[in-house]
């Protein structure tokens, strides 16, 4: 992978932290930018693995299959991916909804 790339997806990490902290009220940050977190693109929402890609051709199921084996037992995997001048979109698997919208609203509970 070439710089550029690199430096793109950073960006697209940071910018991902900055919504998310923003929508969820609960600070979220690159994984590997404090503490060396491996495996961790953004971290910051308690027991949710995200995935993020700043790509324009994503391979969605392989992306989800990476935060599967990614994600630590208990987390719940999602994959957050933007293509230039498009929105952010978020993409979890069906069986996993009801844990993610679960864990997600616990935070927002427990940060009003």
């Amino acid at each position: 992978m070439g710089k550029f790339s690199r430096d793109k997806g950073k960006r697209g990490e940071r910018e991902l932290a900055g919504i998310l902290t923003r929508l969820f009220g609960v600070f979220c940050r690159r994984g590997q930018q404090y503490s060396g977190i491996e495996g961790r693109d953004v971290v910051g929402l308690k027991g949710v693995h995200i995935e993020c890609k700043r790509t324009e051709r994503l391979r969605l199921r392989e992306a989800l299959q990476q935060a599967t084996e990614d994600a630590s037992e208990g987390e719940t995997p999602i994959v957050c991916h933007k293509q230039n001048g498009e929105e952010w979109l978020a993409t979890v698997a069906l069986n996993n909804l009801p844990d993610l919208v679960s864990k997600l609203f616990l935070q927002l509970a427990a940060e009003a």
